[in-house]
């Protein structure tokens, strides 16, 4: 019997003669004028909750999940800079640090809490099990939480500074002054609490800090800011620029379910829509121009499709093609990070869950997917991203499709993003002329429909209860000398490479799960021209029904 690959069996299991006419790519040669700086091959990161943490790392660093292990170095190894982790959230601002009184990372300290906003204590183990994840899946680097919300009683915050200034050393990357500052007014956390406060207290804090020698060079972030009650823009031109900060932060969701469901963040038309995410991203398009000509890194420290935890469209792989429209968007408009945020067990947007009291496997999340594919999308030369506006998909409300080029940091085309957003699972042909490569090789994520949660593959492979990548990585290779075509079953996404895979830009190849399983191999498959794959459509369906 013919064995065909996982990505093939999905384009044979969900075709139905359904398909829309060729789009032709164009991918400049050179990116346009006023392009936004290169990223790093690590743009993508990671954003935890606190009162979860312990949930997800261990509560002790002998208690370390094999299953987080494993996640985490399957997306570290896909890039050649330290993977981004970010430790925070609400309940990082709300919670205190206590240092070597408790003996595991953390304790919840309020058991009615409000769900986005829990509390906990937490000691130095914290950052024993983050130096231990290091050695364990190396290399990382490190973002703490630093709370704003008593600035006038510091000395918490200067202790919990100083230690994980003392306990990471230089694999501490930053600490973010305040988390969401702009929402303490209305939450109720602050009274009388504006712009001219926060500025004023930052200096506050950061004095205090350089009086105990405490930062010597550039090591804070903020404001993250999330939702429009500030701008980026009105916090620097208040004086956030007058203080020696490495990053500016921010961080937004589309969408939230803070009063539950309702019609805006159950629509997963709108996450399917190519359209919608540039606006998404625009609010701080200004702040992030002022930050350009100071030289400031921006980063989006939180992201996903719907805050307060989600809903039932955070876990399906509509989402997970967001996320790469998302953050592929974010890295065109001039950030240089983007941080996908994770929290707690039963969250409808996580990446991952631990295990149930039933199981001893973990839950894979459809956002873990698109961590895989942008994790291989960003390349070590760097990477200038641009939106290439396919078939006017930047206007067009009807477009199902969309692209985006990415060229290296000396200009040079390298990858082509292909994203097939057809919400009723039409698959496109995707025409690559002539002048852009003599040929390239690609991967596929695929699923059977936009509403799937858990029957996703990335290049042919899917991830097992232990983190494990299961399965032989398919990657397709194609002559493009007189140009050739690309085929997305819908919904899914393609990341072409042009070039051979020797030629130094590459996809990863060989085995990323480093707890408990055995090598796999990966597999270079040539991928067959339109008429082969509908000859192996019709073979199939006769062969089922017979």
């Amino acid at each position: 019997m013919l064995a065909l690959p996982l990505s093939l069996i999905f384009l044979l299991s969900t075709f139905s003669f359904s398909h829309c006419e060729p789009l032709n790519v164009t991918f400049r040669e050179q990116p346009p004028n006023g392009t936004t700086s290169a990223v790093a091959d690590n743009f993508l990161g990671i954003s935890f909750e606190l009162s979860s943490f312990d949930t997800l790392w261990g509560s002790t660093v002998d208690t370390i999940p094999d299953a987080m292990i494993n996640y985490l170095h399957n997306i570290n190894v896909r890039t050649s800079a330290p993977l981004r982790i970010r430790v925070g959230g609400n309940g990082m601002d709300g919670s205190t640090y206590v240092g070597s009184s408790i003996p595991k990372m953390l304790e919840l300290t309020d058991p009615d809490a409000y769900f986005n906003d829990i509390p906990v204590n937490f000691g130095r183990v914290l950052f024993d099990i983050m130096n231990a994840m290091y050695d364990e899946v190396e290399p990382m680097q490190f973002i703490i939480g630093l709370s704003m919300r008593d600035p006038a009683n510091d000395q918490n915050v200067l202790e919990l500074a100083k230690d994980a200034r003392e306990l990471l050393g230089d694999r501490l990357d930053a600490m973010l002054l305040g988390n969401e500052p702009d929402l303490y007014a209305g939450h109720g956390t602050r009274t009388d609490y504006n712009l001219t406060t926060y500025i004023s207290e930052i200096g506050h804090v950061i004095g205090d800090m350089e009086e105990q020698g405490i930062i010597n060079g550039s090591v804070l972030g903020g404001p993250t800011i999330c939702c429009g009650q500030w701008s980026l823009s009105d916090v620097i031109q208040a004086g956030l620029d007058q203080y020696p900060y490495k990053y500016y932060t921010v961080q937004h969701y589309p969408n939230h379910a803070c009063q539950g469901p309702n019609d805006d963040n159950t629509n997963v038309t709108y996450y399917l829509s190519h359209l919608e995410v540039g606006p998404y991203l625009a609010w701080n398009s200004d702040g992030i121009a002022l930050a350009k000509e100071d030289d400031i890194p921006v980063l989006l420290t939180e992201y996903n499709t719907v805050s307060c935890g989600g809903t039932n469209i955070s876990s399906t792989f509509a989402a997970a093609l967001w996320l790469i429209d998302a953050g592929l968007k974010s890295a065109e408009r001039g950030f240089s990070g983007a941080y996908i945020h994770t929290r707690e067990a039963g969250i409808q947007y996580n990446l991952f869950d631990p295990p149930a009291s039933t199981s001893s496997e973990w839950i894979t999340g459809a956002p873990y997917y698109a961590a895989l594919f942008l994790a291989e999308t960003f390349s070590a030369s760097g990477n200038i991203v641009v939106d290439l506006n396919l078939n006017d998909s930047l206007h067009n409300p009807s477009a199902t499709s969309a692209a985006y080029g990415v060229y290296d940091a000396g200009s040079t085309r390298g990858k082509i993003v292909l994203l097939n957003l057809s919400e009723k699972g039409d698959e496109q042909v995707y025409a690559i002329p002539a002048n852009i490569t003599a040929s390239l090789h690609y991967r596929l994520l695929l699923a059977p429909s936009v509403l799937e949660t858990s029957n996703i593959s990335w290049a042919g492979q899917t991830v097992g209860g232990l983190g494990q990548l299961v399965g032989n990585q398919d990657t397709f290779y194609l002559d493009c000398i007189d140009g050739c075509t690309v085929t997305v079953p819908g919904a899914g996404a393609a990341l072409v490479i042009l070039g051979e895979p020797d030629d130094g830009d590459s996809f990863y190849y060989g085995n990323s799960t480093i707890k408990g399983f055995e090598s796999i191999n990966g597999s270079v498959n040539f991928a067959p021209d339109i008429l082969t794959v509908l000859l192996m459509i019709l073979v199939h369906v006769l062969v089922m029904r017979t």
